[in-house]
């Protein structure tokens, strides 16, 4: 017998099938993970089976070694509908379906720790994988140990050293040659040990609540769109509920790693840890490992994480949610480049089981599909409690200047906090932008500070007293004087999340805060703590990004300033009106979710734009119905695709004549093949150099189709045979991120 295998790679040229002989004495299944020899290499390569035949029409090589566990066909029907559809890899989308740390090897955790080393890569995956093609690296425990963390990300000491058979000598000597580095920090093995135990029961619904649960049936699509506090999770609750006693499981997404403890403690409150697993990246290795092997052993009913969650190996799952469904977190911007929401309509549909897509704030393509009757839209129009949306007042920043206030905080809103400080109340206060000034430049010349490594503004972040690049990493010392001009000139502008801390702190000196960014949640559990301190010590005022946005509940938070609503609007990308629509009314819906009203203070310098506007009642019908007249006019979806080819290099000149090539190449096939679609030519990205590496784009608006699918999948063949040095190209299907 034969098998047809997939090697583990991401080389494009090896994405497809090889075939090896079945040893007699050896178990060989469909989706068993073997090792084989492969080419002239003097080390075993991973595969899997996704097929099995009797003969093969060349002289094949025999499987070499057979690995714990397998892939079920299911999981690879979805490997190979993922490769297609995102162009990638069958062998990237497999390896979502392993349990977390057995990418190479399938060794059961053994020891609980208390004090890890959180080891990360310190250089970009496409760089170590060019480093071990060109012989840089030789030990092939250090490969081991590098292409380890390429697949997961980050991992604990102590599950490197299980995982790759490797020592701890090995990690220090790949830390002092650049590739890796550690942080040291405390973790436990179960991510509930710190829950507490409290039984909750179901709540009563709503009129409203109980039309929209006895409106899903056994399947199908369903845009379950409330406003903010209409009681969405209770809803979720008794559905999964309604599972459970058919002895079926539920999957349930959510967006951001902040919201998972808040879901989290709702879940157990209900249905006890017993019956849940979560999943998420903030948990070391070994916890991922444990809880997927809770799910997959049966033991675990209730799924909960962010997206890569909707791989998990569920026994009869029977039902997917997926909360705060217009979060852009939901496309993985790695390869493979997924969309968590197609691959779970994938699923529901061949598993036929309801799909829930829930939101106050739809995404337009979502709400589109069911103004169409592609699925069924559900309503909830009322906050649960009977309490009134918030009051939202718009404010004019330009009014501000002119009354002589140059401060981040308007008289106004600095009104209000004092307000709420009296009363023993709690404020938000939301600004997308993290660190202390957003970029440095010298008065004399106009010298801006940017990255070495990107084309990009560095930010100054007070806490380290450095400039940090947001693209790649990258610190340097903070400047005093002009490298150009020499001049002392010196000025820090814009306004980030830190200076907004200290502004609080000067104008309401005896008042607490706590601020919530990408700096203050790296280390493990940092979400939680920082959500569990602010709503258990009563904390003054939460300062945060867009972090402290979506989904959480705070009853005693009566008051909300948004710092900067025009943040979102400057983005460059089509979507930003949708976008900034969507940020203010869910920051605004953390107001006033208790028993007292809730005041949100908007502050801008586009009073008039009509995302901002129609944010002040929540009125995302009336939103809908203005933007879909615009994307119609400028042919953006949901009446369209937008397919991105993203082209970097390292050469300049190698990147123009690819980019030049390609866009010949692509020209010449859709005339003489007379594809409807608009192809534009390439030019620099907006954003033209991010880790020392030039990038360029070429953008097609179409409706993405098989045909489509085969000229972009031709497109990645003509590039492969134009065998470049340093070169690399990615197409993406609909992007979240159009810089």
């Amino acid at each position: 017998m034969v098998a047809e295998i997939i090697i583990n790679s991401s080389v494009k040229v090896l994405n497809r099938i090889f075939d090896y002989e079945i040893p007699e004495n050896m178990n060989v299944d469909l989706g068993s993970r073997v090792f084989v020899s492969f080419g002239n290499k003097k080390t075993l390569d991973e595969g899997i089976v996704i097929g099995i035949k009797e003969k093969s029409e060349y002289k094949v090589k025999p499987i070499l070694k057979l690995q714990e566990g397998k892939i079920e066909k299911e999981k690879i029907e979805l490997s190979k509908w993922m490769s297609k559809r995102y162009l990638c890899n069958v062998s990237d989308c497999l390896k979502l379906m392993l349990a977390p740390g057995t990418t190479n090897k399938n060794i059961d955790l053994r020891v609980k720790e208390k004090t890890v080393n959180l080891i990360m890569l310190a250089k970009d995956n496409y760089e170590v994988e060019e480093d071990i093609e060109n012989g840089k690296i030789k030990s092939e425990k250090q490969k081991n140990v590098l292409e380890f963390l390429m697949n997961n990300e980050t991992a604990t000491i102590q599950d490197i050293e299980l995982f790759t058979d490797s020592t701890r000598s090995v990690v220090n000597t790949l830390i002092k040659n650049g590739y890796l580095e550690y942080k040291e920090q405390k973790v436990e093995r179960n991510p509930f040990i710190h829950k507490l135990q409290i039984k909750s029961n179901n709540l009563k619904l709503t009129d409203e609540q109980k039309l929209v649960l006895s409106s899903v049936k056994e399947n199908g699509e369903y845009l379950l769109y409330g406003v903010t506090g209409s009681g969405k999770t209770e809803i979720y609750l008794q559905l999964i509920e309604k599972k459970l006693k058919e002895n079926k499981s539920s999957i349930m997404l959510v967006p951001e790693i902040s919201l998972t403890p808040q879901t989290v403690d709702r879940f157990i409150e209900r249905f006890g840890e017993d019956k849940i697993a979560v999943l998420h990246s903030k948990l070391s290795i070994g916890e991922r490992f444990d809880q997927w092997n809770k799910i997959k052993d049966g033991k675990a009913k209730i799924i909960i994480g962010a997206r890569s969650a909707i791989f998990a190996p569920a026994v009869n799952l029977g039902l997917i949610i997926i909360d705060e469904e217009h979060d852009e977190s939901y496309k993985s911007e790695m390869t493979p480049r997924y969309d968590a929401k197609e691959v779970a309509e994938y699923i529901a549909e061949s598993k036929n089981i309801p799909l829930i897509l829930g939101s106050a704030t739809p995404d337009m393509n979502s709400y589109y599909r069911a103004k169409l009757g592609e699925i069924k839209l559900l309503k909830l129009t009322k906050r649960a409690n009977n309490s009134n949306l918030p009051v939202v007042s718009i404010l004019d920043l330009r009014q501000e200047l002119a009354n002589g206030n140059k401060s981040m905080l308007s008289l106004k809103l600095q009104e209000e906090i004092q307000k709420n400080l009296l009363v023993k109340k709690q404020t938000i206060l939301f600004l997308n932008r993290r660190g202390f000034s957003t970029f440095i430049m010298c008065r004399e010349c106009g010298y801006t500070v940017k990255c070495k490594r990107c084309n990009i503004t560095m930010t100054y972040h007070k806490n380290v007293n450095k400039l940090k690049c947001h693209y790649c990493g990258y610190e340097e010392e903070i400047v005093k004087e002009c490298p150009e001009c020499h001049s002392k000139n010196i000025k820090y502008f814009g306004a980030g999340t830190q200076k907004l801390e200290d502004e609080v702190h000067k104008f309401f000196k005896e008042a607490s805060t706590i601020r919530m960014d990408v700096d203050t949640v790296s280390k493990k559990n940092s979400h939680e703590q920082i959500l569990d301190k602010f709503r258990n010590e009563n904390i003054d005022i939460l300062i945060g990004t867009q972090m402290v946005v979506k989904g959480h509940h705070f009853p005693n938070v009566t008051l909300v300033g948004v710092i900067a609503a025009d943040s979102s609007l400057n983005l460059g990308d089509f979507r930003a009106n949708e976008r900034t629509f969507q940020t203010l009314t869910q920051v605004a819906g953390r107001a006033g979710r208790g028993e007292c009203e809730g005041r949100v203070i908007v502050q801008t310098y586009n009073p008039d734009n009509y995302a901002i506007e129609y944010s002040k009642t929540q009125n995302y019908d009336l939103f809908f119905d203005t933007e879909i007249v615009l994307r119609k006019q400028l042919k953006y979806p949901p009446f369209c695709d937008i397919i991105l080819i993203d082209m970097s290099a390292k050469n300049e000149n190698e990147l123009k004549n690819v980019a030049k090539k390609l866009h010949t190449y692509l020209k010449t096939r859709v005339i003489n093949e007379k594809f409807g679609l608009l192809l534009y030519s390439p030019v620099p990205s907006p954003v033209d150099k991010i880790k020392d590496r030039y990038r360029w784009r070429m953008i097609i608006k179409c409706k993405y189709d098989e045909k489509v699918n085969n000229l972009l999948s031709n497109t990645l063949k003509e590039f492969t045979e134009m065998k470049t040095k340093t070169a690399r190209v990615n197409i993406v299907i609909n992007p979240n991120n159009m810089l």
